[in-house]
C-alpha cells in the first residue's frame, strides 16, 4: 500500500498531477477540492493517498487532507460506489459539506452529483449515516468557501481556460452537453481553468 507521496509538483492537469519522487514520476487522481489546495508547479508538495490496483490497471488517489482520504474509503466502501464516484463526489462539494448533508439526510444535495440518483443517495445516507458520525467533530475539514484555487496557481494559459475546464468536468462523471453547459454559465474572461471548474461545480449544487 502506497500511503503518503512527497516530492516535486510537476504537472496540474485536473483532475490528475504528476509527482516527482526521486526521478519518478508518480500520476495521481485528486478531487478537486484538494486539487484547489495544491501548489504551484515546481513546488514541493506531500499527499496521503490509496493505492487502487484492478485487473486493467493501478490508480493511485491523492488528498491534502488525511481526513478526506479517510472519507474517501468509507465512500469506496459504499455499495455502488468505486473510487471514480468516490473522486466525484468529494470534487463537487467539500467534505464538510458532504458530512453535513449526510448527517441531515438531504437527498436533493446528493442527488445533484453526476452518476447518483435518488435511490444511490438514500443508500448512501442509510449505509454511512452512522459510520461518518465519526468525522463530525474533526478539525480538518475544509469548508466550501476555503476550498478554492491559490492565488498565482495558473495551469493553462487563459485562451485554454475553458477547454480544461470542459476536460475535467467530463473526466469527473458529467456528461459533455451538461458540462459545456455548466463552463459557459460561469466562464469570464481572464479566468483560470481551475476558478472556471470551482465556480461550475459551485453553481451545479
Amino acid at each position: 500500500m502506497i500511503g503518503r507521496i512527497q516530492g516535486i509538483l510537476q504537472e496540474k492537469q485536473p483532475p490528475e498531477v504528476l509527482i516527482d519522487v526521486g526521478g519518478v514520476g508518480y500520476e495521481i487522481h485528486m478531487p478537486m477540492t484538494s486539487f484547489y489546495q495544491l501548489p504551484a508547479v515546481g513546488e514541493p508538495v506531500m499527499l496521503y493517498t490509496h493505492f487502487v490496483v484492478r485487473e486493467d490497471a493501478q490508480l493511485l488517489f491523492g488528498f491534502v487532507e488525511k481526513m478526506e482520504r479517510e472519507l474517501f474509503r468509507e465512500l469506496i466502501k459504499a455499495n455502488g460506489v468505486g473510487p471514480k464516484l468516490g473522486l466525484t463526489i468529494l470534487s463537487g462539494m467539500s467534505a464538510g459539506q458532504f458530512l453535513i448533508n449526510v448527517q441531515n439526510e438531504d437527498v436533493s444535495a446528493l442527488v445533484s452529483l453526476p452518476g447518483i440518483g435518488k435511490k444511490t443517495a438514500e443508500r448512501l445516507v442509510v449505509e454511512l449515516k452512522d459510520r461518518l458520525a465519526k468525522f463530525g467533530k474533526s478539525q480538518h475539514v475544509v469548508p466550501s468557501d476555503q476550498a478554492q484555487p491559490k492565488p498565482g496557481n495558473t495551469i493553462f494559459a487563459v485562451n485554454d481556460a475553458k477547454e480544461e475546464a470542459l476536460s475535467a468536468l467530463v473526466a469527473l462523471g458529467y456528461k459533455a452537453v451538461q458540462a459545456s453547459k455548466m463552463v459557459s454559465g460561469v466562464y469570464e474572461d481572464g479566468m483560470q481553468s481551475e476558478t472556471v471548474i470551482r465556480e461550475a461545480l459551485k453553481a451545479a449544487l
